[in-house]
Formats: structure tokens, sequence, C-alpha cells
């Protein structure tokens, strides 16, 4: 009895469900998690070919930016607690910080990995936008 030989690599790139091209589905993903700029060229250029991977990573994208300006704003309220709120202000930043880098992460393994405790609610906030 033969053993089946393994199927052969595909020597194209995938292309996601939306039809799009792979390289620009990806670009769009992990440059809307670069900067601000980053993101609103990502927006653009998602504009022109929209994809699947590409609408979920600016969702998240957008989710953080969101959450960043909420601690931004919190930190002002928590610098006025002793002690306490002087910690916090730290733990705010590594957060954010950890959460963006899981999202981008993600983004350039072509993964649609919500971040962790925020993700799918970033999905559900803006299921509309970036369709």
């Amino acid at each position: 009895m033969e053993n089946p030989s393994p199927p052969e690599p595909q020597s194209t790139p995938p292309t996601s469900p939306a039809g799009g091209n792979a390289p620009v589905d990806n670009t769009v993903a992990f440059l809307s998690y670069l900067t601000p700029l980053g993101f609103i060229a990502a927006v653009i250029m998602h504009s022109s070919n929209k994809t699947v991977l590409g609408s979920y990573h600016l969702r998240q994208t957008l989710g953080l930016f969101v959450t960043g300006i909420a601690c931004w704003i919190s930190s002002f309220i928590l610098a006025f607690i002793p002690v306490i709120g002087w910690l916090m202000i730290p733990l705010l930043g590594i957060g954010m910080f950890i959460l963006w880098l899981l999202g981008f992460i993600s983004a350039l393994n072509r993964e649609m990995k919500p971040t962790p405790v925020l993700g799918p609610l970033y999905q559900q906030w803006f299921r509309n936008a970036f369709n």
C-alpha cells in the first residue's frame, strides 16, 4: 500500500474572501496600526480595494484609538488620586501598548484575531464602518 504524497504548496498568493489582492489586503491591515496618518492612508487604500481583512483591522484600530483617548482623559482624573491613581496611569499606557502590539501582530500574520477583552466589542460597535 502506497502512502499518499503530501499536497504541493500553492505557488500563487492567497486571495481574500472578498476577491481582493492579498498583499494589498495585508498592507491595509498592518498600515492601519502604525500611526493616525497610517490609519488615514489605510482608509484611503481600503476605499479603492475593499477586503474583509482590511475592514476588520480598520475597525480594531478605530476601537483602539477611541480606547486610547478614553485612557488619556482618565489619566488626567487619575493624576489627582494619590498613589493608586499615580500607579494606574502607567498601567493604562502599558495595557494600551500591549493591545496595539497584539493587533499589529495579528495584522502582520493575516489573522482576524480580536484584541483581548475589547476586540469583539469594537467589531460590534463599528460593524457598519469600512464596509
